[in-house]
């Protein structure tokens, strides 16, 4: 405040009020921002994982047809009147759906009430990708799971047996609502999902995508986008599965932030790969000593050069 032109241009930073506290606030608003970022990185990397590798298991081990019923063209019960079938695959628009819906409104992210560490932040890609595929490995879990209940309704009498229809808009609810919970598991960094409330606009958005997601999934006509057949989930019996798909995603949504805290803990405790190594300055042992040796003798240095 106060200097000339040529020296605000030279500077690297500038301050616009006296006094330390603006570059204080600098620095907590960058760290701020650093783990913004390192939140959207968590949420993004697993949420990839998730995608890529449920879809990988489930068109090779999961194959609808051979969970078919074998008398399923003479039974009465049996919705179906088309053989389920050789590979599970989603339609692209469900896919599409689930990126703009849920991707999209990411971009509240940006505003999102975090908390600053007390310590300079740096990056640990390591752990990073640590804690990303623990998030994606629950939310895969429990994707691969679900999958394999609804195929095999009809032999384990899962909810009464599901038509092949429901099953794939079974799986485009779960992946959508599991996607944003993983968010909201993400953003809390070491901390449990219920430690700090996420800002009002991320939690809007969040709540418009997720309602979005649940009356698609509810009202879907009995259709074959990509051939694939698909029906809403509210057209047949069980006509509340939508709730039982969400009380399943909560449910899995605490393990998957239970696996999240245990994983920082154990980073934490045992220090691996760094991750309790900070930007912040520490001294040797040997340059602690000799400060703690020659403290004394340098203070009174220093009063007897202020008497000359």
């Amino acid at each position: 405040q106060g200097a000339t032109d040529a020296a605000r241009a030279a500077a690297d930073i500038v301050l616009t009020q006296p006094g330390l506290s603006t570059i204080v606030n600098g620095i907590i608003i960058s760290r701020r921002i650093f783990v913004r970022i390192k939140n959207f990185l968590t949420y993004r990397i697993a949420a990839t994982l998730q995608l890529l590798v449920f879809f990988f298991i489930a068109v090779l081990a999961l194959k609808p047809r051979h969970f078919m019923p074998n008398d399923w063209e003479t039974r009465e019960d049996f919705p179906d009147n088309h053989e389920w079938p050789q590979f599970f695959h989603m339609p692209v628009l469900m896919l599409m759906l689930i990126t703009l819906l849920n991707d999209g409104t990411l971009i509240a992210i940006g505003y999102d009430r975090v908390e600053a560490r007390d310590t300079p932040e740096k990056w640990n890609l390591t752990v990073l990708y640590i804690v990303s595929s623990v998030l994606a490995f629950v939310a895969l879990a429990s994707s691969i799971i679900l999958l394999f209940l609804c195929l095999d309704s009809w032999n384990s009498g899962f909810l009464g047996g599901l038509s092949y229809g429901q099953i794939t808009a079974t799986i485009y609810l779960k992946v959508s609502i599991s996607d944003f919970l993983t968010l909201f598991s993400a953003r809390t960094n070491e901390n449990w999902f219920w430690t700090t409330a996420p800002a009002p606009i991320l939690m809007g958005a969040g709540a418009l995508a997720l309602t979005i997601s649940t009356v698609i999934a509810c009202t879907w006509p009995a259709t074959y986008p990509d051939g694939v057949y698909t029906e809403g989930l509210a057209r047949r019996k069980p006509y509340e599965f939508a709730l039982y798909i969400w009380l399943y995603c909560i449910g899995w949504w605490f393990i998957q932030d239970a696996a999240k805290v245990l994983t920082f803990y154990i980073l934490k405790k045992y220090n691996l790969f760094g991750y309790n190594d900070t930007g912040k300055l520490e001294m040797p042992a040997s340059a602690l000593q000799y400060i703690k040796d020659n403290k004394e003798k340098d203070m009174s240095n220093k009063k007897k050069s202020g008497h000359h």
